[in-house]
């Protein structure tokens, strides 16, 4: 988990449906980072804060607006 302020690469917040809470981070020059924000203040990296590090409104927000990585971390 990151705040903004610590991340100096430049980036961008996108959704993928505009209902969707999660916004996508994506950074341009820099392949294979998956990080995403609820509130585009904390970003939160998918393969070291899912699940340990979002709240449990998080991460059902996740799970119903990503089922595909919900199932890739086993999170019920």
């Amino acid at each position: 988990m990151k705040h903004i302020k610590e991340i100096k690469e430049k980036f961008t917040f996108y959704k993928e449906r505009e209902k969707d809470k999660i916004w996508w981070v994506d950074f341009p020059d820099m392949d294979g980072f998956f990080a995403i924000s609820f509130d585009k203040k904390k970003i939160l990296f998918l393969f070291g804060d899912c699940p340990k590090n979002f709240s449990p409104e998080e991460l059902e927000i996740f799970k119903k607006e990503q089922p595909f990585w919900a199932n890739f971390f086993h999170l019920k």
